[in-house]
């Protein structure tokens, strides 16, 4: 047999796993702990993209929305201690919204190693509870078998993010090692005799509804799920940011399952008797507080469906689970006989009422219509367009009013981590440049992670960012006024001028105050060919989609008294 070994630095070893795991695209900072892979990615040219972000924070949160984006592991180099601090946030996104992601982290030198040194941490303890595996290389000769592990682990059973530590002198020791192929996935299958009960049970329901949500979603999953629901006519609601699992568009789509859902969903959803939960993991958003399923035994009856094992039975003892990826699940559900004249059907097309009379817009009252601007911007997004959105209330308009599914993908923090909107869509933009791709991102989260425009500019991708600029944390100061009526503190932000902080960076920026000045602004930013930035200057008491903050205050003062 032939010898397949070679003589390579550790750091040479590391860029070999990464282009024999197929990767093309790598997000970084770079840090003097990982010099030797810095260098080695030298060697392969163009093989593998290098995108050099301004933080650890946005580098992370790049990888995971390529990760979204792809189904492949997105791939983020840090260095030590505070590198790796600041990606711990991308690394808890990926692992609560299910995304493959492999974090290599340059780590001291193994002589330096439990005498606290500089920048010295522990990662096996560290990212224990972040990250679906970790583990640090001792011997060069052994990373490409960790390589080949971390990028298994990622994309294996339920997706997530998998660490690996790189001691600087590891990465600089020649070794002879032989090369590992990528380990063989193989996705859970549903049994014949679940699928037969599925279907008795679906056969005895009144009012069933499907929620769809989690990771591990191919295109062709996308489309079995609709098929499925369609032939059986089953109305469909999606968890917190799966919006475009399902065409928002089908008549069998009746909403999403977020923060402050439509209260006619709500009711349906208490209402149902029987739930099928394909992908979703049931957390405390979908389930409104596990308000809307009890736990630890549901009132409904519930057919539970996951790639990752463990999830089955976590929270909710399910009537029926059924172990399996999206894929192989909606290709056995196609070979189930569809329901024929359910006797849901009317119950089914009176939800879908509901959702249609919740994407009016509320009347605007002030100067910039929010409404009138998802509108705009919904009337020129393309149908295979790209959205990525950050963490806080302004995200409810585009959730309520901005339309998913077919094509078009969106890209959030199912964790609700701030600032992942511009990082997510530079990413996006990066990863798919024939595609359109906006994000919207709050005063708060731009003030976390705008900075990655910068990366946009300096990558030649052309992503166009939404920024919703009330002055204030608005979600926090939300829940202030909730709780604590007028007594405001910690909550208020002194802004700069977006527009021109776009422009100083070389994008293309515009403020928008008034309605009528959006749709213009909107189209020479798609015009302008660069990556662009709008300012939307709002009112702050226009909280979200369905209340005011003089509301929520006046009623939590009324409460009080």
């Amino acid at each position: 047999m032939a010898d397949r070994s070679q003589t390579r630095t550790g750091g040479g070893h590391v860029v070999d796993a990464l282009c024999l795991h197929g990767v093309d695209t790598a997000f970084c900072v770079p840090g003097e702990s990982y010099l030797a892979v810095l260098d080695a990615l030298h060697d392969v040219g163009d093989a593998i993209r290098l995108v050099t972000c301004r933080h650890e924070n946005g580098a992370a949160n790049m990888a995971e929305a390529y990760g979204k984006l792809t189904g492949k592991p997105g791939v983020c180099l840090v260095t030590r201690g505070p590198g790796a601090c600041n990606a711990s946030i991308g690394v808890h996104t990926a692992l609560q919204d299910s995304t493959p992601m492999v974090l290599l982290i340059g780590q001291v030198p193994r002589p330096f190693a439990g005498r606290e040194s500089f920048q010295e941490v522990d990662y096996r303890r560290m990212f224990a509870p972040l990250a679906k595996w970790v583990d640090q290389a001792e011997a060069a000769a052994d990373l490409p078998e960790l390589m080949a592990r971390a990028f298994h682990a990622a994309v294996s059973g339920r997706p997530g993010p998998a660490v690996l530590a790189l001691p600087e002198d590891v990465l600089e020791e020649s070794a002879r090692a032989a090369r590992v192929a990528p380990l063989a996935v193989e996705p859970a299958r549903p049994a014949n005799a679940d699928m037969e009960r599925l279907a008795a049970l679906l056969a005895k329901a009144q009012r069933p509804i499907m929620m769809v949500g989690g990771g591990g979603w191919t295109e062709k999953a996308r489309r079995g799920v609709l098929a499925f629901a369609e032939a059986n006519d089953l109305a469909v609601t999606c968890s917190f940011r799966r919006h475009d699992i399902f065409d928002n568009g089908h008549p069998s789509f009746i909403g999403d399952l977020g923060v402050a859902p439509n209260p006619e969903l709500v009711a349906r959803l208490k209402a149902a008797d029987l739930v099928l939960a394909v992908g979703a993991r049931l957390g405390e958003i979908a389930t409104q507080g596990y308000t809307l399923i009890s736990a630890p035994r549901p009132e409904q009856t519930l057919i539970h469906v996951h790639a990752g094992a463990e999830e089955l039975g976590r929270v909710f003892t399910p009537d029926l689970a059924i172990h399996s990826g999206m894929a192989e699940f909606t290709a056995a559900a196609a070979e189930l006989e569809p329901a024929n004249n359910p006797p849901w059907r009317e119950w089914r097309a009176a939800a879908r009422r509901e959702y249609e009379a919740g994407l009016v817009p509320p009347a605007g009252d002030g100067r910039l219509d929010l409404g009138a601007v998802m509108g705009a911007i919904n009337e020129r997004l393309t149908a295979d367009a790209i959205v990525t959105t950050d963490a806080g209330n302004f995200s409810g308009w585009v959730h309520r009013f901005v339309g998913f599914g077919g094509g078009r993908r969106l890209l959030g923090a199912t964790n609700g981590a701030m600032g992942y909107g511009v990082p997510g869509a530079v990413a996006a933009k990066i990863t798919a440049p024939g595609r359109m791709v906006i994000g919207f991102v709050g005063d708060g989260g731009f003030g976390m992670t705008g900075q990655e425009l910068a990366t946009a500019v300096g990558s030649g991708a052309a992503p166009l960012i939404i920024v919703f600029n009330n002055g204030m944390y608005g979600t926090i100061r939300m829940h202030q006024e909730r709780e604590y009526p007028e007594r405001v503190i910690a909550t208020e932000l002194a802004n700069p001028d977006y527009a021109a902080l776009a422009v100083a960076h070389g994008a293309f920026g515009e403020a928008v105050e008034r309605t009528g000045e959006f749709a213009p602004a909107l189209d020479r930013a798609l015009a302008s060919g660069k990556a662009a930035l709008i300012e939307l200057r709002t009112d702050p008491n226009i909280i979200t989609t369905r209340t005011t903050l003089a509301a929520i205050r006046a009623k939590a003062l009324v409460d009080r008294n």
